[in-house]
């Protein structure tokens, strides 16, 4: 059965991942409807399905380098541009801010990302699953973003230069040496 073939790029891992990218989009369409309720949930079911698509790829010996990439786009997706446009969206869209400082946060969150997902794949051995991940994994990172949109939406914070510097940090540390388990 193709869902259990390795070398078909729509086994049961890949389709795991393909939901991912699939709740990815539906989560920047609610976040353009600013639906942001609806966006956070979204990304959080992509979020579940991240989870699975390695497991599941491990355990039926899915594992492939198509599958690495395209999970790897996937977070990208969802776990860089995704934060950032509920950020942009929900937070800045409407403020009177630097459009530079703006900009050097978003910018620097979207590079540290997506460094740190290309590092992952040329370091990874196809199949395998190291102890610690080196530096915060962007799904960490998504759900670090997600506490600053919660923290201006409940009013613990209320400058907008805190949630930037926030955003520059959690970029900083996708790619520290903060070594931390990988469940």
């Amino acid at each position: 059965m193709f869902l259990f073939q390795k070398e078909n790029n729509f086994n049961l891992a890949n389709l795991f991942t393909f939901v991912n990218i699939s709740s990815g989009v539906i989560a920047i369409y609610f976040i353009s409807k600013g639906e942001f309720n609806l966006a956070i949930i979204s990304a959080w079911i992509g979020g579940a399905f991240d989870i699975f698509d390695g497991k599941i790829a491990r355990k039926f010996n899915l594992s492939s380098e198509f599958g690495l990439q395209i999970d790897s786009f996937a977070d990208s997706l969802s776990f860089v541009i995704v934060p950032l446009l509920l950020l942009y969206f929900s937070i800045f869209q409407t403020l009177d801010i630097s459009p530079l400082i703006l900009a050097v946060s978003f910018i620097f969150y979207t590079v540290s990302g997506l460094r740190r997902l290309v590092n992952f794949n040329l370091k990874a051995d196809t199949g395998t699953v190291e102890k610690y991940f080196t530096g915060v994994p962007t799904p960490l990172g998504a759900i670090f973003l997600w506490f600053a949109f919660l923290s201006w939406e409940f009013e613990i914070i209320s400058n907008p230069y805190i949630i930037l510097t926030y955003i520059i940090f959690i970029g900083y540390l996708l790619n520290s040496t903060l070594r931390i388990r990988h469940p």
